[in-house]
C-alpha cells in the first residue's frame, strides 16, 4: 500500500460477523474465539471477569483490551486502551496503554479504527477480519484479527478484546 499526497489510504479489509470465518482463519484466532464463545454460556456476551488470561497465555502478546468509557455527543463510543500485549506494542512502535484510541490508534485512519469498534459495540457481537494498511506513522501491517465484546450488564458493551496475528506478505 502506498501513501499518496501524504495521506494514509483506506485499509484493504474483509469482515465477517458470522461463524463462517472459522473455516479459514488461523488456528490461534479460532482458539481465542472458541474460548470467548464458551464464556458466554448462552448469553450474547460474557463478563470480562469470566476471562482468565492464564487460559490463553500464549496469545497474550497479541491481545488488546479496550474499555468503552461511554458515548460522546455524536453518539460514538469513547474507547481507551486498558491492556496492550507486548507484540501489539512492538508492531506499533509504542505502547498506547491508558491512552484514548484517538491518541494511540494503529490503523489507516482514526475514522476507520472507530468504525470498527463501533460495529462491535452496536452489534454486541464478534467481528473477524483481515486487513492490510499503512498507519499514519508509515508502518505497514497485514493482519488477521478478531474483536470480541464483553458486557457487565448483559446489554451494553463495556470492553472489547482484540486479538491480531500478522499475515505473511504472500497472503496479501
Amino acid at each position: 500500500m502506498v501513501l499518496r499526497d501524504n495521506k494514509p489510504q483506506p485499509a484493504k479489509t474483509t469482515r465477517c460477523a458470522t461463524r463462517a470465518f472459522l473455516d479459514d482463519c488461523p488456528t490461534s484466532l479460532a482458539e481465542i474465539f472458541h474460548y470467548w464463545d464458551g464464556l458466554r454460556r448462552g448469553l450474547a456476551m460474557p463478563k470480562r471477569a469470566d476471562f482468565r488470561p492464564e487460559a490463553v497465555v500464549r496469545h497474550l502478546p497479541g491481545i488488546l483490551l479496550i474499555d468503552v468509557e461511554g458515548i460522546d455527543a455524536q453518539g460514538i463510543g469513547i474507547y481507551r486502551y486498558r491492556v496492550v500485549g507486548t507484540e501489539e506494542a512492538r508492531v506499533r512502535g509504542h505502547d498506547p496503554t491508558g491512552k484514548l484510541v484517538q491518541d494511540g490508534f494503529f490503523w489507516s485512519s482514526l475514522a476507520e479504527a472507530l468504525e470498527t469498534y463501533e460495529t462491535v459495540r452496536a452489534s454486541r457481537s464478534h467481528l473477524y477480519g483481515t486487513a492490510e494498511f499503512v498507519s499514519p506513522e508509515g508502518r505497514w501491517r497485514s493482519e488477521y484479527s478478531i474483536l470480541l465484546p464483553f458486557s457487565e450488564d448483559g446489554e451494553s458493551v463495556s470492553q472489547i478484546l482484540v486479538y491480531s496475528q500478522a499475515r505473511s506478505r504472500q497472503h496479501s
